[in-house]
């Protein structure tokens, strides 16, 4: 269970650092222009947020996976983190419309890549955190 849990640290850390090229990619200059500066401003920190939790998340379970899986405390942590990644693989299904990616090569993919990451992360967390 160790190396599973270092192992969702390693994909939490590259997901967290493909949160950098969002702005690009994603032609945020262009897509937010029409927000107020408020929520242009609360959508970008937001997201820089939320990478650096993602990016903490991953750098726990690289660095403490061994306490994570072996002490009430880290399999509580576990638990949390199965909870708030659950969450998001419910948020893939019932949050985002299909039509989004449905029909679209690329778009596809990604959803069943992410949705696949989600579910792994999902799984991991619930079995290490029920010891």
């Amino acid at each position: 269970m160790r190396l599973q849990i270092e192992i969702a640290g390693v994909l939490l850390i590259g997901l967290a650092l493909i949160h950098a090229v969002f702005p690009r990619y994603f032609r945020w200059r262009e897509e937010l222009a029409c927000l107020s500066d408020l929520h242009r401003e609360v959508y970008k920190v937001h997201t820089l947020f939320i990478g650096v939790t993602v990016l903490l998340m991953g750098i726990l379970c690289l660095s403490q996976a061994n306490e994570l899986v072996s002490t009430r405390l880290g399999r509580r942590v576990l638990l949390g983190l199965f909870l708030f990644w659950f969450a998001r693989l419910f948020v893939q299904f019932f949050g985002y419309s299909s039509s989004l990616w449905r029909g679209k090569r690329f778009e596809t993919t990604m959803h069943v890549l992410f949705s696949l990451l989600w579910i792994y992360l999902s799984t991991v967390f619930l079995i290490g955190g029920l010891g």
